[in-house]
């Protein structure tokens, strides 16, 4: 069994998909992969991980999960996901590291499915704009527990990729940008499914444009694109370049930062950081970025 596992990261898509590989999960199934429901294994999982710290699952484990996920025995593939299995969102930040619990964390999870191939999958998103929106996430007392323990500059998500690569060496990571979401969501979905290029997934594919471009754009965004079908991929992330250039919703692209001490600076230094990251993180082997 192939199993493609959705781990994070917070403040990026916010289940949407999930959500958005369910409204597919017809014509999925009808390809051997499944999607299950999240309420159908996310309890599930965590409290098999916690039994096992770290243990690596019998066959009769295995089967049983398997069996909890899907009810087909056609199914090649499983869709999994939830944004904290890197850990909980006070724990993203947390002394002055990045998700320290990465490493541990993955590779319980890889252990439930020692006998199967095992994928991950994880959207990472620029310091400018990950801590702050994981701050408004917090309470009042977490919020400056973790702004008080970190330097923004410090975190590196190639940090967090490498550890997880170096706990689970024999399992692909495949990374994306949150920012280019908009322009690369129908690529993110097709990946996390396993399908050809050429079999396109025919719901969900501008969900994610959907929550940041303004109503009447997306009407003319969708008449558009039923008058004058796209002519490839390139043409496609052209034309939602363009509309959501014109249509975007005030604040959606870009918002301001209200953080004590948060320059203009620091955001031009972070991101600047951003851009040699993801370099970085191209480079790391068994890891896929995918770009717009």
């Amino acid at each position: 069994m192939k199993i493609a596992i959705h781990i994070g990261a917070h403040c990026t898509d916010d289940d949407l998909l999930t959500k958005s590989l369910l409204k597919n999960a017809g014509q999925l199934f009808q390809e051997g992969v499944a999607v299950p429901g999240p309420t159908r294994y996310r309890r599930l999982l965590g409290q098999i991980m916690v039994k096992l710290k770290g243990s690596v699952a019998s066959t009769d484990t295995q089967d049983m999960l398997i069996d909890e996920l899907i009810d087909s025995k056609e199914v090649e593939r499983i869709i999994l996901g939830h944004e904290n299995l890197l850990g909980a969102h006070h724990r993203a930040i947390e002394g002055g590291r990045l998700y320290h619990l990465a490493a541990r964390n993955t590779s319980w999870l890889r252990n439930l499915f020692p006998d199967h191939d095992v994928s991950l999958f994880i959207g990472i998103s620029n310091m400018a704009n990950f801590v702050p929106d994981l701050a408004a996430r917090l309470d009042d007392e977490k919020r400056e527990m973790m702004l008080g323990s970190v330097d923004p500059r410090d975190l590196f998500w190639a940090d967090v990729i490498e550890n997880i690569r170096e706990a689970n060496p024999d399992t692909p990571i495949t990374v994306w940008c949150n920012e280019d979401t908009p322009l690369i969501w129908p690529n993110v979905m097709q990946v996390i499914s396993g399908m050809d290029s050429e079999d396109k997934l025919e719901r969900g594919s501008l969900d994610i444009l959907e929550r940041i471009t303004k109503p009447e754009g997306m009407k003319r965004l969708r008449t558009y694109l039923h008058e004058n079908p796209f002519q490839n991929e390139v043409h496609r992330r052209r034309i939602l370049a363009a509309f959501l250039d014109k249509f975007a919703k005030d604040g959606a692209v870009e918002h301001e930062i209200e953080l004590p001490g948060w320059t203009q600076d620091l955001v031009d230094e972070l991101t600047k950081n951003y851009e040699s990251d993801i370099k970085e993180i191209a480079n790391i082997p068994g890891v896929t970025v995918l770009s717009p």
